[in-house]
């Protein structure tokens, strides 16, 4: 997920991904196409969490931080398979402090802690859990934080 390395303040481009926003923090989601990117920031939104940006999303490094953002096109519009473009409650740019990456499935019982690197920038990274407790425990990390 890295980003070549480069790591001026201002640097920004825009990734295939999904992010919704609890508590003045981002969770950026990204995977393949039909990976459920958008279908667990849906459960996420449903649980009180707010859309930054469905499947595009502007990733922006200020000084020592990565802030997410939506094209203005595709601002408040999430996708749900089956059903078309829904309107979702959105929250303006935030800080991403998790990565969640829907193409690797989680193994472990108690995952190590594991980090990547985008604009020069080590993020926490999660990897897919297909368990019904995963968009609240994602939640509960942007609010409390993971233990070690």
């Amino acid at each position: 997920m890295g980003s070549g390395g480069n790591t001026a303040t201002g640097v920004s481009n825009i990734l295939h991904a999904t992010t919704v926003a609890h508590a003045n923090r981002a969770v950026l989601i990204h995977g393949a196409a039909g990976s459920g990117k958008s279908t667990l920031a849906l459960q996420m939104i449903a649980l009180g969490a707010r859309l930054v940006a469905d499947d595009r999303t502007i990733v922006t490094r200020k000084g020592t931080a990565l802030i997410a953002s939506c094209p203005e096109t595709t601002r408040g519009r999430i996708e749900a398979r089956g059903m078309g473009i829904l309107a979702a409650p959105i929250s303006a740019s935030c800080q991403v402090t998790l990565v969640v990456d829907m193409d690797t499935e989680e193994t472990e019982r108690i995952p190590p802690l594991r980090q990547t690197e985008i604009h020069g920038i080590a993020l926490p990274l999660q990897r897919k859990v297909d368990l019904p407790h995963f968009p609240a425990a994602i939640l509960s990390y942007l609010e409390h934080g993971r233990l070690e």
